[in-house]
């Protein structure tokens, strides 16, 4: 990457030429500005050529000394300002003079001094599918195959056998191997070697027997090597996550399909790490990953996810409705939630995605919205100056409502000036909010309006999720570049999974690491090859079996006899795959 023809572009809105550079270079030139100018990010693309066969070779072994050196024509990766304006803008800045004259002149809006007054229903929606899944009370494992189903998991066996096939190999990979595979990549996010190879090794300082004896070490190497997505013969050559999309569309519809009906959502950039040559460097700041393939997201509150999107960028995705690409996406999230039903939802975002233009178009939709916004898109509303504000006393703040369409800005001045906008929170009632005086070392009270405290409660969603994938996120990767994106799937669809347990599991919840590794523990024993296991098949019962850790009752269709009691039985051990009565399950797994 380190070439010129690696595809490293600096995107600037007043200029029509894009400059190949090395990434170095923009790397040190953007940890070089000083802290005044606008925030700019590395923006990692997928490669043009979705459709071509090089994008699925390996770029070299994991163990080598640069194998993490991914070559330039498969990675591109461009340099954008975080606060680029709106399409419109950018158009006009590249249209010759003649042509700005044509440019159609919106009415100027007319703002005055009140508080909004909102016409929005009021939340009353109930949801009798998650009151389903409680009645279930679904396992673990049970709760991330609502995700990974049956029907995800034959399509990836297929199109991984299908793709095998194309390369001339006779791979025969089936359902049961694939979730072995599951199973090793989830449990290297709490259980992690230098090489992946050390699972298997004989050395006792690292030897793991739950991976050596589910399935053999050159086996999951053939598998994860082959493992594919879609048809090579059938990509979209003008979308660039071309190799991901069909997982891409199958985990947005799970997700949508199973997520608790709620009022608050937010909206944000999520980042999935890259870990290419140079991948240690993070760009831009305030992210816990700062530099990899960025992901629109939208989530509940608590951070469940229910829709995602991998950016491909301005430069590749025209943005509608006359907003910026940020703005798009909004919009995009609010059609998937309409899906359910056009209700009253009230989406939280920053100040990236929020304009009064967007607040219109959500207004128009029946959609509630709250975010805090650049003065520049607050289209001319006549606030008093961040200068004046900050010399009066902290908590002031001052507002104006659009006439038309009741939209209300707001500026409000707490350790900074902030700018916030909404289509349906107000001013009233004012709080009071706590805050550290640094000068008198003492904690203060100063006043806040109303939709400032409902946006500081409910805008962080996205935050809490890309917490939770942070913790314990799936560390095999292979050198495919689209490796580390199904790495972060599986990572979002255990933290909705785990999201889940929280609701329909108020007597037995466990945390998120229990819950891990629960599911890997389960994928891993349940679905262990044992073809050739002998004396090993026994070993593994005795030690699962007393370990305490991540056994479940579950009910079953087929009547069995009881591992204890001998007598018949309907439910199970999951983990053990024993039947077991509900009297007799605490007695069997008790030395």
């Amino acid at each position: 990457m380190a070439s010129s023809s690696s595809g490293l572009f600096t995107g600037k809105s007043t200029s029509s030429k894009l400059k190949s550079v090395k990434l170095l270079e923009v790397l040190n030139a953007l940890e070089e500005k000083e802290s005044g100018h606008s925030r700019e990010e590395i923006f990692i693309a997928p490669p043009k050529n979705a459709a071509g066969d090089f994008t699925d070779e390996d770029s070299g072994d994991e163990d080598g000394q640069r194998g993490t050196h991914v070559p330039g024509n498969v990675l591109h990766a461009f340099v954008v300002p975080e606060d680029s304006g709106t399409r419109e803008e950018e158009d006009l800045q590249l249209q010759p003079a003649m042509k700005k004259q044509k440019a159609v002149v919106e009415p100027q809006r007319v703002w005055t001094k009140r508080d909004i007054r909102p016409d929005f229903s009021s939340w009353t929606a109930t949801d009798p599918h998650m009151e389903d899944l409680k009645s279930q009370e679904l396992s673990p494992v049970g709760l991330f195959e609502l995700f990974f189903d049956e029907g995800t998991i034959n399509f990836i066996v297929n199109e991984t056998n299908r793709y095998a096939r194309q390369k001339n190999v006779n791979l025969g990979l089936t359902a049961q191997e694939l979730k072995c595979v599951l199973g090793i990549l989830i449990l290297s996010g709490y259980i992690s070697y230098p090489r992946r190879r050390m699972f298997w090794e004989t050395s006792p300082d690292s030897h793991h027997h739950l991976v050596a004896d589910a399935i053999r070490r050159d086996r999951f190497e053939l598998i994860f090597s082959y493992l594919h997505f879609a048809d090579n013969n059938e990509l979209d050559e003008s979308d660039r996550f071309a190799k991901v999309r069909p997982l891409i569309v199958r985990m947005n519809y799970n997700f949508q399909k199973h997520a608790p009906l709620e009022e608050f959502y937010s909206f944000g950039e999520s980042m999935c790490e890259y870990f290419g040559y140079r991948g240690s460097k993070q760009l831009p700041a305030g992210k816990p990953v700062r530099l990899g393939y960025k992901i629109w997201c939208g989530t509940t509150s608590r951070g469940y996810l229910v829709w995602f999107e991998p950016s491909q960028g301005t430069l590749f995705t025209k943005p509608d409705r006359g907003l910026d690409l940020g703005g798009s996406m909004v919009v995009k999230f609010v059609d998937a939630l309409q899906t359910r039903g056009c209700l009253p939802y009230h989406i939280f975002f920053d100040k990236v995605f929020t304009s009064v233009k967007l607040m219109s178009i959500l207004r128009k939709k029946g959609v509630k919205a709250t975010g805090t916004v650049r003065e520049y898109r607050t289209e001319r509303c006549p606030l008093k100056d961040p200068k004046e504000l900050k010399k009066m006393k902290r908590g002031s703040f001052d507002y104006k409502v659009d006439e038309s369409e009741e939209i209300i800005v707001c500026r409000w001045h707490d350790s900074s000036v902030v700018n916030i906008c909404s289509n349906a929170v107000g001013i009233e009632p004012v709080g009071l909010t706590s805050h550290h005086s640094g000068a008198n070392k003492m904690q203060t009270q100063v006043h806040q309006p109303s939709l400032l405290r409902l946006y500081q409660e409910k805008v962080g969603g996205v935050g809490r999720m890309d917490q939770n994938i942070a913790k314990y996120k799936v560390k095999i990767r292979g050198m495919k570049w689209y490796s580390s994106f199904i790495g972060y799937v599986i990572d979002a669809a255990l933290n909705n999974a785990w999201q889940l347990h929280r609701i329909c599991c108020h007597d037995a919840q466990v945390d998120l690491l229990a819950f891990r590794r629960y599911v890997a523990c389960v994928y891993l024993e349940s679905n262990a090859d044992t073809s050739s296991q002998g004396r090993r098949s026994r070993r593994l019962e005795t030690e699962s079996r007393f370990d305490m850790i991540g056994h479940w009752i579950i009910h079953q269709d087929k009547r069995t006899r009881c591992a204890l009691c001998h007598s018949q039985t309907n439910t199970r051990c999951e983990k053990c795959q024993k039947g077991v009565h509900a009297k007799c399950f605490r007695a069997y797994h008790i030395r």
